[in-house]
């Protein structure tokens, strides 16, 4: 017979069918179990849609009465757009829920609170860690009040992203490349710095063979708005919409033309290197509701995450290619720590296989660092 654990495992299930779609709010599953017989599943599809409990509740029907409800975020004690799921949870008669982890969010959080007051049988932790890890973009955005980062970069084993000529087409091969592709997909932005658009002439969408379109905001720094308005960036600007965060000394018709080609040019000051200002960029980031930041370069935009400790998480993919000499630009560019010892430092590290490349993902925080055991 199905374990709790099975259950949760399809609940989690669920729950990544809406990635990509849910944001701001974190992805849900929910299954419906009664006398060990799965009687309704569901999902949160959308921000402003249904929840999964809610979901999961309507395709079980009266078959909800004392029942067991999988979910893999506690249900929610508050209105927002939606009513709380608590109170749907008691009218179905549920009589017991099990949850994955707790809410993060102060402003939602009680839920378990609220139906053991009513009587209903409460537990939560159960693959805690797999939760967490589906949504720790939400929880970091949440304790942190700012994108999840996650910097990546593809290149060559000695570790070059580009030729001296600024040739990169294509150190990896078409697996990584459309890995990298679901990944734009699945985060709400992707920045790069002026350097990359000029170099590649990027348009930065996200090209997931069968997957629905969905293109991330692109973030481009670009001090002095450097950015040709005839780029393929910007004659993609209906695909999504395109922020220039630039300083504060700009010429004004340069922010016009760019403007009118279909940008958004965002003032946010200069740091004391005299470029844009990092932070302030992630402040503006975050009130315009950014759970998730994709940093793909160039060298010295990685350089300056990884120097002002911002990055939460890494994607290096790397070929079995070999540039060789030192004339090829490095992942990252600019001065680095003088000892060993001040390196920042990986966790949670996994490698994952892409045709011949690799993929190596890591974290600076390590998101699982607060899971505890199940109550």
């Amino acid at each position: 017979m199905p374990s709790d654990r099975d259950y949760m495992a399809q609940a989690l299930d669920l729950a990544r069918k809406g990635e990509g779609t849910t944001s701001p709010n974190p992805m849900v599953g929910a299954v419906v179990v009664r006398e060990g017989v799965v009687v309704g599943r569901g999902f949160h599809e959308r921000a402003g849609g249904p929840h999964a409990e809610i979901a999961a509740l309507r395709e079980a029907g009266e078959r909800a009465r004392g029942a067991t409800l999988y979910v893999t975020l506690e249900p929610c004690n508050h209105t927002g757009r939606t009513g709380p799921c608590t109170e749907a949870v008691l009218a179905a008669g549920v009589a017991r829920v099990v949850a994955a982890m707790r809410d993060p969010n102060p402003l939602a959080g009680g839920g378990l609170e609220r139906l053991a007051a009513e009587g209903v049988t409460v537990s939560s932790g159960l693959m805690e860690a797999e939760a967490r890890r589906l949504n720790e973009a939400f929880i970091s955005f949440v304790t942190k009040k700012r994108p999840f980062i996650l910097l990546k970069a593809a290149a060559t084993l000695d570790g070059r992203i580009a030729t001296r000529t600024g040739d990169s087409k294509w150190i990896t091969g078409p697996e990584a490349r459309a890995h990298a592709h679901r990944v734009r997909r699945a985060l709400d932005a992707i920045l790069v710095g002026v350097g990359t658009v000029l170099a590649d002439d990027p348009t930065l969408t996200a090209r997931a063979p069968g997957l629905s379109a969905k293109n991330p905001v692109r973030v481009i720094l670009d001090t002095r708005l450097s950015t040709p308005p005839g780029s393929a960036l910007l004659r993609s600007a209906s695909e999504s919409a395109i922020w220039i965060f630039c300083g504060g000394d700009f010429p004004q018709e340069r922010r016009e033309a760019l403007e009118s080609a279909g940008a958004e040019v965002i003032p946010a000051g200069c740091d004391a290197s005299g470029r844009v200002d990092l932070r302030r960029v992630m402040e503006i980031l975050a009130r315009r509701s950014v759970l998730s930041l994709l940093v793909e370069g160039g060298s010295r935009v990685h350089a300056a995450f990884l120097a002002a400790r911002l990055a939460d998480k890494v994607h290096f993919y790397l070929a079995p290619k070999i540039l060789g000499g030192d004339d090829g630009k490095p992942v990252f560019a600019g001065p680095g720590p003088e000892r060993i010892a001040d390196c920042p430092e990986l966790s949670d590290v996994s490698v994952h296989r892409f045709g011949p490349d690799i993929m190596i993902e890591g974290y600076f925080n390590n998101p699982l660092a607060k899971v505890r055991e199940p109550d």
